[in-house]
């Protein structure tokens, strides 16, 4: 079977620009919460978020590009730059046509739907839509921006499963690679959902935390005090390629993926199954694949958004594969980067990769008083990054319709 490894990270996060600052402030326990400035927030029940930090569009790209792009397209081409050159890829060495693009988002250009929007109905009534409206709200766009740039030929699609999205886009990144359709895929997502109307609508689904007195510990992932996710934006960008590739050009290998599942809850709309039944089935599907047993995982980057169900059926459900098992160490990233959405599996990936690499388990902050009946059952390292021998790592995403997206990761060994 052709290997698929790892040669490139691009980061956009709330903690960070670039993949090093990400990492060091991610295992140093940094939260990205704080008030939201792109709006006016007096009317709505949530008034915070984990935006990005110091970081405007106009600063990178051309006047041209931010007229034709929405932002989780820019975001996108940021996060494939650093990745580019993080992998230190010579675009014109490569066989064009067998490099890919598998790009996901969420909600794709729901910032330029909703200021045409209210342009439109504030306005006379006159359509006065920019020609590049329906483009810029495409989910897929971002996916064949990336494509157009650098000339990109190969397969090219953008997956949509809401929160699950960037780990779908992963596994079907390994898959192509895998099957023999690609040599190298730029995977990854993007989000840029921090608008009235994202806010807006999450807050009447109750799912996000109202903790506006103290932003930076809203998000608390496993403790009983938990109230809700915390919006976040940005971009995480992952170069997949064939082992022997790799090799061949010389490439720094970050890390391996080894499996992916997929399943369904099959339960409700927004609610996850109470008993993880999809969630169990994707795990048992990577494990599977990657022909391993529950107990030579040693650590699970968890989907865990901090809201009470969410959190509790992932436990649950972890339970029923991998048992009862300290040395099992289990965290949740977003209690730093908030909810990405449908980047969230990207950013987290990367928290991975970088964890097998370093030796190094990302912590969960905020989080005082752990769910009782698991407090002791796993290692759950709180407030910053623990030392541990690592040789494979997991990371779990759920979306809103029952997705569920389970990848593998493993160290990487000649």
């Amino acid at each position: 079977m052709r290997r698929v490894v790892v040669t490139g990270l691009g980061a956009l996060t709330p903690i960070g620009n670039d993949v090093t600052s990400f990492w060091n402030n991610m295992v140093n326990g940094v939260s990205g919460a704080g008030p939201i400035t792109k709006f006016n927030t007096e009317k709505f029940k949530t008034r915070f978020a984990c935006e990005l930090k110091d970081f405007d569009p106009a600063d990178h790209f051309h006047v041209k590009e931010l007229r034709q792009y929405d932002r989780f397209s820019l975001y996108a081409l940021y996060a494939v730059e650093q990745a580019i050159q993080h992998g230190q890829i010579d675009i014109e060495q490569l066989n064009k046509n067998r490099v890919g693009v598998i790009w996901g988002s969420g909600n794709g250009g729901i910032q330029t739907f909703q200021d045409q929007m209210k342009e439109y109905c504030e306005g006379d009534g006159t359509p006065r839509f920019t020609p590049f409206f329906i483009p810029r709200i495409l989910v897929d766009i971002a996916s064949g921006i990336i494509s157009i740039k650098y000339g990109f030929r190969g397969v090219n699609f953008c997956p949509v499963s809401a929160c699950a999205t960037s780990n779908t886009a992963l596994i079907e990144a390994f898959n192509y690679i895998k099957w023999d359709k690609a040599d190298m895929i730029i995977t990854g997502g993007s989000e840029a959902a921090i608008n009235e109307a994202a806010i807006g609508g999450f807050s009447s689904a109750k799912a996000l935390s109202t903790r506006n007195e103290s932003p930076e510990t809203a998000s608390r992932p496993f403790d009983v005090t938990r109230d809700g996710f915390v919006m976040g934006e940005g971009a995480g960008a992952i170069i997949l390629e064939e082992y022997e590739h790799a090799v061949k050009r010389g490439a720094t290998i970050y890390g391996e993926i080894v499996g992916g599942g997929m399943a369904a809850d099959a339960y409700h709309l927004t609610g996850t199954h109470p008993e993880g039944e999809g969630a169990v089935l994707g795990m048992n599907e990577a494990l599977r694949e990657a022909g391993i047993k529950p107990e030579d995982v040693d650590y699970i980057n968890m989907h865990a958004t901090s809201t009470s169900q969410g959190d509790t059926s992932e436990l649950i459900a972890v339970k029923r594969v991998f048992g009862e098992r300290k040395s099992l160490s289990v965290s949740a990233t977003k209690s730093m980067t908030g909810h990405l959405l449908g980047a969230a599996g990207a950013i987290e990936g990367i928290a991975c990769i970088l964890a097998l690499k370093n030796g190094i388990v990302p912590p969960t902050i905020n989080t005082k008083e752990i769910e009782p009946e698991y407090k002791d059952v796993y290692n759950f390292p709180l407030g910053k990054g623990e030392r541990q021998s690592l040789n494979y790592a997991m990371s779990n995403t759920f979306g809103f319709g029952g997705h569920i997206a389970s990848v593998l990761f493993k160290k990487f060994e000649e």
